[in-house]
């Protein structure tokens, strides 16, 4: 069997970030994900797609993402059902996400003079994979950007 579930949508809300009894930490926000088709008036259809995380995740989460951030989830898809007030069974599904990447900085969304980089984090053992964390990102700190002018690499630096 197998339920895996990625998404590349923008959050609807910041994440609200709660703990259990136990002091596990849990985050849930909702992604917009575009549709593939547009309708007769060319807009496209818009899935609103409720998501979880755990742990450090969740901390991770709720401190660097806000509304409109663009990001992928990794994860799978959890279905719960409950009886309501009026005694009608209603069913909830939800992604409970392993992996969390920000596809773009904050910088690209204008949403602060600080940028945190793009990055990966992992619910199993919440490493963030990008080396400008939290870094001022100012074009001149970036090594490769250049001018124009080539760079100079000699044969002996190159892996093959």
């Amino acid at each position: 069997m197998l339920n895996r579930i990625i998404l590349i949508g923008r959050l609807t809300r910041d994440p609200e970030l709660r703990y259990t009894s136990n002091g596990i930490a849990v985050a849930r926000f909702a992604l917009a994900v575009n549709r593939n088709y547009s309708n007769q008036q060319g807009e496209r259809a818009v899935d609103f797609i409720d998501v979880v995380t755990w742990r450090g995740l969740a901390e991770t989460c709720a401190n660097y993402l806000k509304k409109g951030r663009l990001v992928g989830v990794e994860g799978r898809l959890q279905i719960s059902s409950y009886e309501n007030n009026e005694g009608r069974k209603v069913r909830n599904a939800e992604v409970v996400a392993d992996n969390v990447q920000f596809l773009e900085s904050m910088r690209d969304r204008n949403d602060s003079n600080q940028s945190f980089g793009s990055g990966s984090f992992e619910g199993g053992n919440n490493n963030f994979n990008s080396n400008n964390f939290g870094s001022s990102n100012r074009p001149s700190d970036d090594p490769f950007a250049s001018d124009g002018k080539p760079i100079d690499i000699s044969d002996d630096d190159l892996p093959f």
